[in-house]
């Protein structure tokens, strides 16, 4: 067989060991987010992915790039748990749905969005990621609360201040509460909002 013929097949090849190893580098880096390191050394993602010093450089020039793909996975990760059918608005237990929804979606993602949140004053795209997923948990609690308690501009903004990733957090990592007393005391503050008389 000529050389011309294989050479289609050698390229091929590079490219597909080339993505392999970019895939490998992109989910060590998250990997490694996720096991406490914000924000992991070169020479740990390239020994986590098992490629070469060189190859982590080669691949990801800058870091934006590597953001990129790894709000990529995560978005597909969380794409079934944000695309969950909603309780419907008169569920007597709406708001503790809503809450477990939000836990669930809160701990899968916060080493990534702790780390996202420290490297956000350099990278436009995790300012850009975060006002994204912000904006779709607020449409999401828009669309899953009735009318009532939407149409109070002020009492909506405080409720989703309430569900929000940033309270969350705080009660999982500044208070120390476990995950059972951080949905107790985010539901037990929505519902106080909620039953508020109206202004």
């Amino acid at each position: 067989m000529s050389p011309a013929k294989t050479e289609p097949k050698s390229k091929d090849g590079r490219r597909l060991r080339s993505e392999a190893s970019r895939l490998r580098i992109v989910e060590a880096m998250r990997d490694l987010i996720r096991e406490g390191q914000v924000a992991p050394r070169a020479e740990d993602v390239a020994a986590r992915a098992d490629v070469g010093l060189r190859s982590v450089f080669r691949h990801f020039d800058d870091m934006e790039s590597l953001y990129r793909e790894i709000a990529a996975l995560m978005r597909t990760e969380l794409r079934p748990v944000l695309a969950e059918q909603q309780p419907p608005t008169d569920a007597p237990d709406l708001l503790e749905q809503l809450v477990a929804r939000r836990a669930k979606l809160f701990e899968k993602i916060m080493p990534l969005r702790i780390a996202a949140d420290v490297h956000s004053h350099t990278s436009p795209f995790l300012r850009e990621d975060r006002h994204w997923m912000n904006e779709a948990l607020r449409g999401i609690l828009r669309g899953s609360l009735p009318a009532a308690l939407t149409r109070d501009r002020t009492l909506f903004d405080a409720l989703d201040a309430t569900m929000s990733f940033e309270f969350w957090h705080r009660l999982r990592e500044d208070q120390g509460l476990s995950v059972a007393q951080a949905k107790r005391v985010m539901e037990k503050t929505a519902k106080a909002l909620a039953a508020a008389p109206p202004r």
